[in-house]
């Protein structure tokens, strides 16, 4: 029997929201199966996971990194794990409660239906549905995403969005080893590619709010990776280099 849906979570010291966050992604469908990519995090958050494997058994799965090796690469690794264990739906979510389980079901169906080959949880799809960011960030974040459609055409407003369910045939079709980007870039760039070929992208309105445990993983050069990066993809989708 196929296998539905695999929810993806990358995660470097979670452990104050996994187990937490496990239990209500569990709570959403009896079709979700989940993979934690946890990069050493030296607070135990892959134990706790260990833990939670004896509650829920073959749904909940564990690939452990030697380090902080960057979300980029943490997805690529769960989308190859995705498709070799044969999941249908792929989807993309942060471990910080930033991104709320119960709107999985609503971009699953969107995928699911036929509407969307991606369906992105966006935080600009009707104005800005942002909880409890400093206007400083909420700016940056924002010029960022008109900044990238700009440059790269993408028909979505969250080009940066890390809340998605992805059709597998979209991952098979994009070929993700060559995907570079690592940081927010990362999402830029899948966005980027599966437009490109020819995939529909459809937006589903959500509310993000800031994480309350823990420590956010944005930095400068994350910032300047997705500057220069969607040059190099558009520059690359011009001359069939992509």
């Amino acid at each position: 029997m196929p296998k539905e849906t695999l929810v993806i979570i990358p995660t470097y010291n979670e452990a104050n929201n996994i187990s937490e966050l496990i239990g209500q992604v569990f709570n959403q469908d009896e079709n979700i199966d989940l993979l934690i990519v946890d990069d050493g995090s030296p607070d135990g958050t892959a134990d706790l996971v260990k833990e939670a494997q004896n509650k829920f058994g073959e749904r909940l799965h564990l690939i452990e990194r030697s380090g902080k090796l960057g979300l980029g690469t943490a997805y690529v690794e769960g989308f190859k794990y995705g498709l070799e264990q044969g999941y249908s739906y792929i989807c993309e979510m942060d471990a910080d409660f930033s991104h709320n389980p119960d709107d999985l079901p609503e971009l699953i169906a969107k995928v699911k239906s036929g509407n969307a080959d991606v369906a992105v949880g966006s935080r600009y799809a009707k104005g800005i549905s942002i909880i409890n960011w400093p206007l400083s960030r909420l700016i940056l974040s924002y010029s960022a995403n008109l900044y990238a459609r700009f440059i790269t055409g993408l028909p979505i407003f969250d080009t940066t969005a890390g809340f998605k369910c992805i059709h597998r045939k979209v991952l098979e079709g994009i070929s993700v080893d060559k995907i570079r980007s690592n940081g927010y870039a990362f999402q830029i760039e899948l966005h980027f590619r599966a437009w490109q070929a020819g995939f529909t992208l459809k937006e589903v309105a959500i509310i993000f709010r800031e994480r309350e445990e823990g420590v956010s993983k944005m930095s400068k050069s994350i910032v300047w990776e997705a500057i220069w990066r969607v040059w190099t993809l558009k520059i690359q989708s011009i001359f069939g280099t992509l």
